[in-house]
């Protein structure tokens, strides 16, 4: 039986092949010959510049991408505003020369005194639309809040509370405060107040609609405190934590007097213009040793600082 099979499927295949090869062949005279046919593509208006080749300016780029027709998109530069607090100090209060230093009974004592009492009437104004909204609002009370104020945020500082610094200073003086302090310790300490602190100065704006009031006070505050900066090695860069200094400030605080939730924060400093220079920052140098070989380590040397040698200046 699998003979005749084989036989069978033997006699079958030059039949089937020569089947094959004569529909191909009818296949070839019926379809049509393929024909290429040119077409062109869309132009290209802007073409990428070539390498090696001088660099234009970002202004011709521009013109001409603008010149091809390719649509250059406006860049906006938008800045972040805060309605919490102000950008700045409104009016700021001027210091007077030798404040501080002069007595009422002197003559320059009493000029500045008569030219503070002209510059209050605006402040007068202010007072009362605060208390228009704060009625806890007073002259004689604020001082002792204020200067409160000024002691938690700095020993919030000090200590790196992020949270409780952020909710005694405003949005604008806590980047002046942090800004460059990292890596560093802080050691502040306020000891007394060397004359009671009091309220000089008093200013009420209105930001980006007019109802929206913001209320600033500048408080006067003489004081006795300790200061002392050390970088990361440990090492003293300003100050002194047993040397007590007397401080003069006049301290901004604001408040947002529409929000029912705001409260009073430190909003700024002024510093005038006849103050001191403060005292430069202590340097450290590293002292070049020597060259160590493979294998080598610094404490088997026994290297010792070299001295300088002294110097003989001529005639």
């Amino acid at each position: 039986m699998a003979t005749s099979i084989c036989r069978t499927l033997k006699y079958l295949q030059p039949t089937t092949c020569q089947n094959i090869k004569c529909a191909v062949s009818l296949l070839d005279v019926r379809l049509p010959q393929p024909v290429l046919v040119p077409i062109r593509t869309k132009k290209r208006y802007f073409i990428p510049p070539a390498v090696n080749v001088k660099q234009k300016t970002q202004s011709e780029q521009e013109d001409k991408a603008r010149a091809a027709g390719v649509v250059v998109r406006q860049q906006y530069i938008e800045r972040a505003i805060n309605i919490a607090c102000t950008a700045g100090i409104f009016d700021p209060y001027v210091p007077p020369e030798g404040d501080a230093r002069l007595s009422t009974l002197s003559k320059e004592g009493l000029k500045q005194r008569t030219e503070q009492l002209r510059q209050g009437a605006a402040s007068q104004l202010a007072y009362r639309k605060i208390k228009d909204h704060d009625p806890e609002f007073s002259t004689k009370g604020f001082p002792a809040l204020a200067q409160q104020i000024f002691i938690d945020a700095h020993a919030a500082l000090t200590q790196f509370n992020k949270e409780k610094l952020h909710s005694l200073v405003t949005e604008r003086c806590y980047p002046e405060m942090v800004r460059g302090n990292r890596y560093k310790t802080l050691r502040w300490r306020f000891i007394e107040s060397l004359e009671p602190p009091r309220v000089v100065h008093a200013r009420c704006p209105d930001m980006i609609s007019k109802g929206n009031l913001y209320g600033q006070v500048t408080l006067r505050m003489h004081s006795k405190q300790t200061l002392a900066i050390y970088d990361r090695f440990g090492r003293l860069m300003l100050g002194d934590e047993d040397e007590p200094r007397d401080v003069l400030e006049y301290l901004v605080l604001e408040r947002h007097l529409v929000n029912p939730y705001g409260r009073w924060r430190l909003h700024g400093k002024i510093v005038p213009a006849w103050a001191p220079p403060k005292d430069p920052i202590i340097k450290t140098l590293i002292i070049p040793g020597p060259k160590l070989k493979p294998g080598e380590d610094f404490e088997d040397l026994n290297y010792q600082v070299p001295k300088p040698k002294a110097v003989q200046w001529s005639k």
